[in-house]
């Protein structure tokens, strides 16, 4: 069987090791719970803090706030391994790929110091808050409101499809500090959602897939907000620190969208030896061993390139469009691969309970999520002129 999971040029010993850890991890403590955190529609607490134990929860943080220390070669690893145990229901990615980055980049030293080891040891769950009912890719377009007042800011407003959003302790919040000023008029703030006066949780929103992954509305009613957690010196840096930090959202994305292309042929190549029609095996039939072929050369090629994307983002040389780049074609090209790993299942493959038609559902929000590829087409068309 050809290796799908070949050492990466970004692994380095330290690197490998820590993969070996994740992978026993999730294969002892979180595979056997998955079917659970599917159907009541969140992860355990109690995982957090076992994660936050184990340095997974956020690895490129700096040691002296409870990280790993490590490069954002640590976050890919986790952003693997969980894509290759089929599991969407823990967003590490949101918590610790995300949410983190912003408070060590952004943070005053007090919020660092007050906030980062929480988020390290699971203590608070992270999740940002930027998507509205209105308004989706189109960040400038938000609407949630801060109104000064005096050392308070006063939010109002709502935002949708928030990933963690149900149980998150911690929310990065959107919202414009100025309307008349688009994009200069957003400023990002920090809320703690415990006894917050006016915070709101909507439901655990239904998806048609990544059903373990809590997925919340959230609604602000004169929230009362200290100006002291504030994201950046002044206000108005909102919209250029989202922009500053999509392209590792969106190389995450695509560095998860591999490895679940490559788990999707994995399981597939298992099913055609086993399974028979005409007296068979389907991996005997032409038609198998061509569809296959073209999926493995499809993921090994899209390969080499995330892994150069991870390599320069680690050196900090990763483009803004090369991030939408990857992030385009690797989840246009996991939507593919899964379809034709979910055909050539046959029947089964629509059945739920076969990895290969969960994974089919999960697949299709990564063209969503993160910008629409649309949105991607759109910023790799910019460099054109």
């Amino acid at each position: 069987m050809y290796d799908l999971r070949p050492k990466r040029p970004w692994e380095s010993e330290e690197v490998a090791m820590f993969r070996d850890t994740v992978r026993r991890f999730l294969a002892s403590e979180a595979v056997l719970r998955d079917e659970r955190w599917r159907q009541q529609k969140f992860v355990d607490r109690d995982f957090f803090h076992q994660a936050g134990e184990l340095g997974m929860l956020c690895p490129s943080m700096p040691e002296e706030f409870g990280g790993s220390g490590g490069s954002f070669a640590l976050e890919a690893v986790v952003g693997e391994e969980l894509s290759y145990v089929s599991m969407t229901s823990f967003m590490q990615n949101v918590h610790g790929g995300i949410v983190a980055p912003y408070l060590a980049h952004y943070g005053t030293e007090e919020q660092k110091r007050r906030w980062l080891p929480k988020m390290c040891s699971g203590e608070y769950i992270g999740a940002i808050a930027m998507t509205e009912p209105g308004c989706g890719s189109d960040l400038q377009a938000i609407r949630t409101t801060a109104r000064r007042d005096g050392d308070h800011y006063v939010l109002n407003g709502s935002k949708t499809f928030i990933s963690n959003g149900y149980q998150a302790d911690l929310v990065i919040v959107a919202a414009k500090t100025d309307a008349a000023q688009g994009a200069k008029g957003v400023t990002l703030i920090v809320i703690e959602t415990t006894g917050l006066v006016g915070f709101r949780r909507g439901r655990n929103l239904d998806k048609i897939g990544m059903h373990g992954n809590d997925t919340a509305e959230l609604f602000f009613d004169e929230v009362r907000v200290p100006v002291a957690n504030r994201l950046g010196a002044e206000e108005g840096q909102g919209f250029v620190q989202m922009m500053q930090q999509l392209p590792q959202e969106r190389l995450a994305i695509a560095v998860g969208a591999q490895a679940m292309m490559e788990r999707a042929i994995e399981i597939t190549v298992a099913y055609v030896h086993d399974r028979k029609a005409f007296k068979k095996s389907l991996i005997e039939f032409q038609n198998t061993r061509f569809k296959l072929s073209e999926c493995l050369t499809t993921a090994r090629v899209t390969r080499s390139f995330v892994d150069d994307c991870v390599v320069r983002h680690v050196r900090g040389e990763l483009s803004t469009v090369d991030a939408s780049m990857a992030k385009l074609w690797c989840t246009e090209k996991l939507g593919q691969v899964v379809d034709e790993c979910l055909q050539l299942h046959g029947g089964y493959g629509y059945m739920d309970e076969y990895p290969i038609a969960r994974m089919y559902a999960d697949a299709r929000v990564q063209r969503i999520a993160g910008g629409a590829s649309e949105i991607m087409k759109e910023i790799v068309a910019r460099s054109f002129t």
